[in-house]
């Protein structure tokens, strides 16, 4: 009879146990989750949106996908909608970076869990991790492009480079700009790069939301005030949208032909346009950073943070947000340009070939 007992109270002990697993991912498997996205004007994001949402369904989240179109009182209204509703975690890809800190302590008084998601989530301590690209390898990859291309390497130059950086209210902007200068500064100091406009540091460089029409605008004015009489060899661009811009202006100055064919203008996001123009032998190099592998590492945090453990993380150093170091996941970025273009991004199945042809 004893035994009889330990085995019966082993299989109820067991059976309690396994109703209190299976309660748990069923909670865990209904909770809701805050996307917040900056814009649907770069593809980039929107193929993030969709990424995220696709994985986190795949869990069986439920799942609040917003676009705050680079308005910021948007984005806040968004994400306190978010908390209404009864977010238990949010993705948030900020607009600016510094802008949320009353809204993520409303979060965090509700036990919300905060993911910044490849843009750092700055001034706030109610940041929990961070999911994004080793942003400062991309300025780094982009530059190396140029070095390669000019053969700077092989000790060719002098050439006229013009140095374009990202949106300043957002913090990855300054990691792929100080990544591209610690290859290209070297040069410049040499005099094997000569930057005519003399335009360098952020705070001269950078191009507000990363719109491709600010700059073309500004290239409009660099070519008309420096290049008149001097060709420009070779153009730093932190991002594909900005890319399209610079290449428009100088379409509009005669660029383009055999005659003077573009100088090697970088980029960023291996968006459609540009890698056609890649293609085309416009525009020269981009980076792909592969958003289904980022929506995979944030859907895991968001698993652990909902089932109470350590999310996954490769850097407790770099990201320090003013107030905290926010433990991140890095990915890896690669370079794309007109020799490597099929197999990264067709053969892994990010595009069709009749996407980008």
């Amino acid at each position: 009879m004893k035994i009889k007992s330990v085995l019966t109270a082993l299989a109820l002990g067991l059976g309690v146990s396994l109703m209190s697993i299976s309660a748990q991912v069923s909670a865990q498997s209904k909770s809701l989750v805050g996307v917040a996205m900056p814009t649907k004007s770069s593809a980039r994001w929107i193929a993030d949106g969709n990424n995220m949402v696709k994985v986190l369904k795949e869990k069986g989240y439920q799942t609040d996908l917003q676009y705050a179109e680079d308005d910021i009182p948007n984005q806040l209204s968004q994400i306190e909608n978010m908390l209404t509703k009864g977010a238990k975690v949010l993705v948030i890809a900020a607009i600016d970076g510094t802008t949320l800190t009353d809204v993520l302590q409303k979060a965090a008084d509700k036990g919300v869990k905060v993911i910044a998601y490849d843009r750092l989530i700055r001034g706030s301590k109610n940041v929990n991790y961070y999911a994004t690209f080793d942003n400062f390898q991309v300025g780094v990859l982009q530059a190396s492009s140029l070095e390669k291309a000019l053969g700077l390497k092989e000790g060719k130059g002098p050439f006229n480079i013009e140095l374009f950086g990202g949106s300043s209210d957002d913090n990855n902007a300054f990691f792929f700009y100080n990544g591209a200068m610690s290859v290209l500064k070297p040069y410049i100091d040499s005099g094997k790069l000569v930057v005519r406009s003399k335009q360098m540091g952020m705070d001269k460089v950078a191009t507000l939301r990363w719109d491709g029409a600010t700059a073309q605008a500004r290239m409009d004015n660099l070519l008309s005030a420096y290049y008149s009489n001097a060709r420009v060899n070779a153009v730093l661009s932190p991002y594909d949208g900005i890319s399209i811009g610079i290449l428009s202006s100088l379409r509009g100055v005669g660029y383009g032909t055999p005659q003077q064919p573009f100088p090697y203008v970088s980029g960023q996001d291996a968006e459609v346009p540009s890698v056609k123009s890649i293609i085309r032998g416009e525009q020269y190099s981009t980076i792909f950073k592969d958003t289904r592998e980022l929506a995979k590492v944030t859907v895991g945090m968001v698993d652990s943070l909902l089932g109470g453990k350590e999310p996954q993380i490769n850097d407790t150093k770099t990201y320090n947000n003013g107030v905290k170091v926010v433990p991140a996941f890095l990915l890896k970025p690669v370079v794309v340009d007109k020799s490597n273009w099929k197999p990264v991004l067709i053969d892994s199945g990010y595009y069709t070939e009749a996407q980008v042809k």
